[in-house]
């Protein structure tokens, strides 16, 4: 097992993937944790997005990105979307920064560093036949094409236990491993731009031209656990039919090595993604992806870097 950073105590050291977890997780594309998060912590996460709902901020974007998911209450009872949390509210950063995250992500990854990219708060409406509350299937690396690493990930953190009543995240077993079919770069549409039925389509074909079974798996996640998935693995999420609101968040992850590259569309444009109008810029010119104030590094293993 890799070096452990001395700011984890060993009681969270026992919270990490074994050496098992990490090959299922290479395998499945997706592995459920042990609890990361106290029940105080995630009481916590509750109260501080409550704030955030009712206005709260420690500080706004300076600019608006032209992708930028951000609920507001005159859009209704719909499924909200809410990015950059993580920077606008200090006291939702403090929770979703905890080092553990950051470690258990970094087993999974094999990585010495890991960075936060983006979190997305979200809020799943219990009303009936709310079609924004089916998220059709697709993977982030999609949406990610301007990121240079293929081992990106994601932690889905639910702020109670969550299970399929709940509409939970639910992956398609070993989709990451998958290779695509063609280079039709439309997929670069988040998916709330697309029809349904295409995401359904284009599913079914990647499976059959991979000779693969499509196999679904619901995250069914305890209170103070999460889901992590690989930034090629195929989810969505049902509707939900609990009677009471499905609260989470996704946050997205990053390996040291990630940095903004290069990626040409067909229609002779770059491949481009929020951070790009926010963050710093390298001494060459391009978006800065480790840029601290949006992408702050919660984990780095000292021993493996000399210090």
């Amino acid at each position: 097992m890799t070096t452990i950073d001395p700011g984890l105590t060993v009681e969270e050291e026992a919270l990490l993937p074994s050496d098992d977890d990490v090959r299922h997780y290479a395998e499945h594309g997706w592995y459920l944790s042990k609890k990361l998060l106290t029940d105080d912590e995630v009481d916590e996460l509750v109260a501080a997005t409550d704030r955030y709902y009712a206005g709260e901020r420690d500080r706004l974007l300076p600019v608006r990105p032209p992708k930028l998911a951000y609920w507001e209450p005159s859009r209704g009872d719909v499924q909200r979307h809410n990015d950059y949390v993580h920077h606008e509210h200090d006291g939702i950063a403090r929770i979703l920064r905890k080092p553990l995250i950051g470690a258990v992500a970094a087993r999974l990854a094999r990585a010495v560093e890991i960075r936060i990219f983006q979190s997305t708060l979200i809020w799943k409406p219990p009303v009936a036949g709310e079609p924004s509350n089916i998220v059709p299937w697709h993977f982030d690396k999609h949406y990610w094409a301007s990121s240079s690493s293929e081992n990106m990930l994601t932690a889905f953190v639910p702020f109670h236990d969550c299970g399929e009543e709940m509409g939970t995240i639910t992956m398609v077993d070993g989709s990451h491993r998958w290779r695509e079919i063609g280079a039709d770069d439309t997929v670069v549409r988040h998916f709330a731009d697309r029809d349904r039925g295409q995401l359904e389509v284009m599913l079914a074909e990647n499976a059959a031209y991979n000779h693969a079974e499509i196999r679904k798996v619901p995250m069914v996640i305890p209170k103070g656990h999460m889901s992590f998935h690989h930034c090629r693995t195929y989810h969505g999420s049902g509707a939900n039919v609990s009677g009471r609101p499905r609260r989470a968040i996704s946050l997205h992850l990053q390996d040291g090595d990630n940095a903004w590259r290069e990626y040409p569309l067909s229609d002779g444009s770059l491949a481009a993604y929020n951070h790009d109008v926010l963050v710093r810029r390298t001494h060459d010119g391009r978006p800065d992806y480790a840029d601290p104030d949006y992408c702050p590094v919660i984990w780095r293993d000292r021993a493996q870097q000399g210090g």
